[in-house]
């Protein structure tokens, strides 16, 4: 088992400009926690989504526990996140008003061995933004290679 976890949604950072960030908890059943802390979860095709003023996370992905018996979780399934009721009102508000989307950015432990889900709100970036960005990481690319030859 690793010690800490930290599983990271890189796509989210290609695709979306990421406006603000937040830490929630989330509500795992069972043998979830157990597959996190093995490091067999993945949230590049999860999204976040209201129902009922709660927060949860869509199509995340954590693998079933190979040693779960009968009683083993659902690979794909609504997760319960866990906010303040004024971080979730503030949420609700600007996706609904401008029209932007809650992204998980990452999955981590925290010290006491928690799970926590780091998500971003975000608006989607346009084609000629995501070219912009190739662009920028190969020039940091190269004026690090020519920094290291000197």
């Amino acid at each position: 088992m690793q010690k800490t976890v930290n599983i990271q949604n890189k796509r989210a950072r290609f695709d979306y400009e990421i406006i603000e960030t937040y830490t929630a908890g989330i509500v795992l059943a069972g043998t979830e926690i157990k597959s996190i802390r093995l490091g067999k979860a993945n949230i590049t095709e999860s999204f976040c989504e209201f129902s009922n003023n709660e927060l949860f996370a869509i199509n995340t992905y954590i693998e079933e526990y190979a040693f779960g018996n009968q009683f083993n979780h659902k690979a794909r399934s609504e997760r319960k996140l866990l906010l303040n009721k004024r971080e979730l009102k503030t949420l609700a508000r600007n996706v609904q008003a401008k029209g932007l989307t809650i992204i998980p950015l990452k999955l981590f432990t925290n010290e006491k061995g928690l799970a926590k889900l780091q998500i971003g709100l975000c608006r989607g970036k346009k084609n000629y933004d995501k070219r912009e960005s190739l662009k920028e990481q190969d020039t940091k690319r190269d004026l690090d290679r020519i920094k290291k030859a000197f």
